[in-house]
């Protein structure tokens, strides 16, 4: 993302009329924040130009003298990743020095993937206009997206439709959360203009593969890798006699609620009793940790290229979750769970959000580290030395 220069802000800065730019004074007010920076990444007058919200300026185009801190500029950062606006916006924020004064600079780049919502309403800007988008609009949105650039959750299956779907799945449980009750009332959105607003159908009425991940009973027609292998051992090797095992496949949402039930169920847990004669639970694994780990194998495996399925396997002494997909785009061993974030499946990472099965974007590996440190066991050990898979052993609480 190439940054604008100096000259460029200022003359911005000093354009009113441009609808590539809005001035705030002060970030009092984050939700308008959001609006507009979810307005930028829809850029529904297609003009291909980065939005540019400037805060610590004027109506008119003069800095309002606002102090710039560290705090600030923490907060606008986590805009991005708070799972508010979704898909997550690409964006920049920085502290520039226009006509003298420091401003706050959020530089904010077209979506590749609109309708972009805050908080479930689709913002647009044309003119000084900022506003929630008509159903015409959000049309119009959805067929300026560039299917061939997208990821491949994003891409139609081709060979599927929505009879496919499980639709009182999608219409009960996502739909209420994924879109404001007010915009679900307006009568002239059909079944079909929902599911293609929130990018689970192409322009030629074909479910996207994360429509078919989230919501088909039948996954696996369309992409054979998408179920869970489930193995308990009676012992530390793979050679052991097999206690339980289990293929977990279908709609996801009901794949991993499954998937915490099988692990509640093999979690063994030792009381004690403590001075003040109160019993003390100690779970030989924090269920908090397998959720997250899980989740984000899920989340983050290849769907696209490998029919193999993720992995749980649970030893005596250890228990091995395993991807199909190593570390991807800017995420390397270095930075891996400490915050950065990008997104093999995006669309998925933003159902996840959605559903309630991810809180916030990046924290997933930390949640479970701090579970599991808090809990007595070890940290978790990852493996990234295979390409094709990405391996995490956890081992069990002394």
């Amino acid at each position: 993302m190439k940054l604008l220069s100096d000259e460029e802000l200022e003359a911005l800065l000093l354009d009113l009329e441009s609808d590539r730019v809005e001035r705030k004074e002060n970030a009092k007010h984050k939700d308008r924040l959001c609006e507009a920076i979810c307005a930028f990444a829809n850029d529904l007058p297609n003009s291909g130009e980065p939005g540019v919200l400037m805060i610590g300026v004027r109506d008119d185009g003069t800095p309002a003298g606002l102090d710039v801190d560290d705090t600030l500029m923490s907060t606008l950062g986590d805009i991005r990743s708070n799972g508010k606006i979704l898909p997550p916006p690409m964006m920049t924020v920085q502290k520039r020095r226009l006509r003298g004064e420091i401003v706050v600079v959020i530089e904010v780049e077209p979506s590749s993937s609109p309708p972009v919502r805050y908080e479930g309403r689709v913002w647009v800007r044309i003119g000084p206009r900022r506003a929630i988008a008509s159903a015409e609009e959000e049309r119009r949105l959805a067929e300026k997206r560039r299917w061939k650039d997208l990821p491949f959750d994003q891409r139609g299956a081709e060979l599927a439709s929505l009879d496919d779907l499980d639709l009182p799945l999608f219409s009960d449980e996502y739909l209420p959360q994924a879109i404001a009750p007010d915009i679900l009332e307006a009568n002239e959105r059909t079944t079909e203009h929902k599911l293609r607003s929130l990018r689970l159908l192409t322009a030629e009425g074909h479910p996207t593969y994360a429509a078919i991940l989230l919501f088909s009973p039948e996954p696996r027609q369309f992409v054979p890798g998408a179920y869970l292998q489930f193995v308990r051992f009676d012992g530390s090797e793979l050679t052991d006699p097999i206690l339980d095992q289990k293929e977990v496949w279908g709609p996801l949402p009901v794949v991993l609620r499954q998937i915490d039930e099988i692990c509640a169920s093999h979690i063994h847990v030792r009381s004690s009793i403590d001075t003040s004669d109160l019993e003390l639970r100690h779970p030989d694994y924090p269920k908090v940790a397998l959720q997250q780990l899980v989740r984000n194998a899920v989340m983050h495996r290849n769907y696209e290229t490998s029919n193999a399925p993720v992995r749980m396997y649970w030893f005596s002494d250890r228990i091995e979750i395993s991807n199909p997909g190593s570390l991807y785009g800017s995420v390397n061993p270095s930075n891996f769970g400490r915050g950065a974030t990008d997104y093999r499946n995006p669309l998925l990472a933003e159902a996840f959000k959605v559903l309630g099965f991810v809180q916030r974007f990046g924290i997933g590996v930390p949640t479970a580290r701090k579970a599991l440190q808090t809990n007595g066991n070890p940290l978790p050990e990852f493996n990234f030395n295979d390409p094709n898979q990405l391996l995490v052993t956890l081992r069990e609480r002394p």
